[in-house]
């Protein structure tokens, strides 16, 4: 018998789907052939999307994906809307079919496979770390992150695979983001995480969520100091967030920053936009204007700002890596 699906509500009332990347029913399992296919298809289809008649335009105004692109219209998809991508086709009622033909489309893919990725990473990178620090506190700093379902579901992993590495300890998850909405859900989804019977059942995770402008860097030392990171096992996550929508010399600067303020062995997971074909197929019919990179100009910003490229994944849209100190 299947899992439950467990469900939190937003700020308006909604009530969402918890995604657990572990849960068959958010589980993405795509083959590289497959996933190749997928993006030529898309690239090829780019003029088709250019030219959609009126009556396709009005009923993606009307669906939840389609009007979350429209809002975001010049600058960013905010950390909720984001979140409903993820969420994948089934989870749409069956008479929503734009939001299920955009739940199906390769972006959406794409952004449900980095959310794997990068569960994935956090949750490789502290069962490396947390072994050297048997009894200190595990700190998030999740950097725009929204719902910040990367660290839920890396703990979900960690709990799994590693248990006795969370056991008795204290976790805080910290949202450094201006928005409000994404972060409240996910303190709710976090809440519901840690009940009885729930994935996270025996653990005590605070949330917190404190509002921060990236390009005002200056705040980021009091706040990491307030957070008590350098005495932390530290996971930093910016999935979708700074590296792809930040300048160079933001991304720099918090890197320095974050470099600065937390131990030796902090390690970052992140995410980039690909400078290539699908991103410029996509930014033709798209209003969400992410900063494309090639790896090597990313990785010359890490190095700039203290920190080496460790791994890196290239996934049709983006990079999805994590860093380690210099």
């Amino acid at each position: 018998m299947k899992p439950a699906i467990l469900y939190a509500t937003t700020d308006d009332g909604s009530t969402l789907p918890i995604i657990d990347v572990t849960h068959p029913a958010f589980a993405v399992s795509v083959s590289e052939d497959d996933l190749a296919e997928e993006t030529a298809l898309f690239v090829a289809n780019a003029p088709m999307r250019a030219q959609m008649p009126p009556d396709i335009l009005e009923a993606l105004k009307r669906s939840k994906l389609g009007s979350g692109l429209m809002a975001g219209n010049g600058s960013f998809l905010t950390g909720l809307n984001t979140y409903l991508f993820k969420l994948g086709p089934a989870q749409f009622r069956e008479d929503e079919y734009m939001d299920r033909a955009i739940a199906a489309s390769l972006p959406a893919l794409a952004i449900r496979v980095r959310l794997q990725d990068m569960a994935r990473f956090l949750a490789d990178g502290l069962a490396a770390i947390l072994p050297n620090h048997p009894k200190q506190p595990i700190a998030f700093i999740n950097i725009a992150g929204g719902p910040a379902p990367d660290v839920w579901n890396a703990l979900i992993l960690l709990q799994k695979t590693h248990p006795h590495l969370l056991a008795g300890r204290e976790i805080s998850l910290n949202v450094l983001d201006l928005d409000d909405q994404g972060p409240s859900f996910g303190r709710r989804a976090l809440e519901t995480l840690c009940n009885t019977e729930a994935p996270l059942c025996g653990l005590k995770v605070q949330h917190q969520h404190l509002s921060y402008n990236w390009s005002q860097t200056e705040r980021l030392p009091e706040i990491l100091s307030t957070l008590r990171a350098n005495e932390s096992a530290c996971a930093i996550s910016s999935e979708g967030g700074l590296f792809e929508y930040g300048s160079d010399e933001e991304i720099i600067a918090n890197l320095q920053q974050l470099h600065a303020g937390t131990p030796h062995d902090a390690f970052i997971a992140g995410t980039v936009t690909r400078d290539s074909e699908v991103i410029q197929a996509a930014h033709g019919t798209s209003a969400i204007k992410t900063v494309p990179r090639t790896l090597e100009a990313f990785r010359k910003l890490a190095d700039a700002g203290g920190w080496r490229i460790q791994q890196v994944l290239e996934r049709p849209m983006s990079y999805n890596l994590t860093m380690t100190k210099r």
